[in-house]
């Protein structure tokens, strides 16, 4: 019984890390646009208020230019953390982020002869 107790609460954890959500910046209110990691309540508002004054957003171009504060670098992060623009990705941040460890290098087998016959 406490086996399956834990098994579920391990599952329920895994799944909450895994799982992130699709927003769509034209249809999303301040809430939804908060909830993506790298927008907070300013740009937000920033978004909301550009969206009402412009209309929609056609593509991740016109979202950058009437967007203060979204250059390239960013608009690929918050893609990233699943942000759209009628509802598709910003070419080439659909996968996830990039590692910052490098790849591990296979084991190479050394020598074993004696250090001293190496000398002569």
């Amino acid at each position: 019984m406490i086996k399956k107790l834990l098994f579920g609460v391990a599952g329920m954890i895994a799944a909450t890390g895994f799982a992130f959500a699709q927003v769509d910046v034209n249809k999303a209110d301040a809430a939804a646009l908060d909830g993506i990691k790298g927008v907070g309540p300013k740009m937000s508002k920033a978004i909301l208020d550009e969206r009402t004054k412009g209309g929609a957003f056609k593509d991740w171009a016109d979202f950058q230019t009437r967007v203060k504060g979204v250059g390239e670098k960013s608009a690929v992060k918050l893609s990233t953390n699943g942000l759209q623009v009628n509802g598709k990705a910003l070419n080439g941040a659909a996968g996830p982020a990039p590692s910052a460890k490098p790849a591990m290098q296979p084991v190479t087998a050394k020598s074993t002869a004696p250090a001293a016959a190496a000398k002569k």
